[in-house]
């Protein structure tokens, strides 16, 4: 089954959420561009490489593509979890590489760590997508 009315909630607001936020990154300027990647190559150091005007293209279009596919009814839940917590995941890489985001217990949120905790719910979204697909299948 590719797509549950249950569902509906959880794939529209995360799919608006990741889309809009691909469009952001459309035009933006060479400090906001040199920014993202530098936040994203403190947590993953193989990133440095790549110019950061290609990698905010490349992530632009990646929060596109997965926007898409999250709202769209046809790509079934299994592919759309799998893709929200693969990028759910690599958000999370920023927040746990951050020791400003992180109190000093090392998993609760600082306030300034907040808007970088919230990607957990995304994560929960995409295994719950993830989870519901296969065990569709297995019905």
């Amino acid at each position: 089954m590719a797509f549950r009315a249950a569902h509906l909630p959880l794939r529209l607001i995360s799919g608006a959420f990741i889309l809009n936020s691909g469009l952001d990154k459309r035009d933006v300027d060479p400090d906001t561009a040199a920014y993202l990647h530098g936040e994203a190559a403190r947590a993953y150091p193989f990133l440095k490489d790549v110019p950061p005007d290609k990698f905010v293209r490349l992530l632009s279009t990646g929060e596109l593509v997965l926007g898409a596919a999250l709202m769209l009814p046809v790509v079934p839940n299994a592919v759309a979890g799998a893709g929200l917590t693969g990028f759910a995941g690599g958000l999370l890489g920023l927040y746990f590489t951050d020791p400003e985001a992180r109190r000093p217990d090392g998993i609760r949120p600082s306030p300034s760590g907040i808007a970088l905790a919230k990607d957990s719910w995304l994560l929960a979204i995409g295994l719950s997508l993830l989870a519901d697909g296969f065990s569709c299948r297995n019905r």
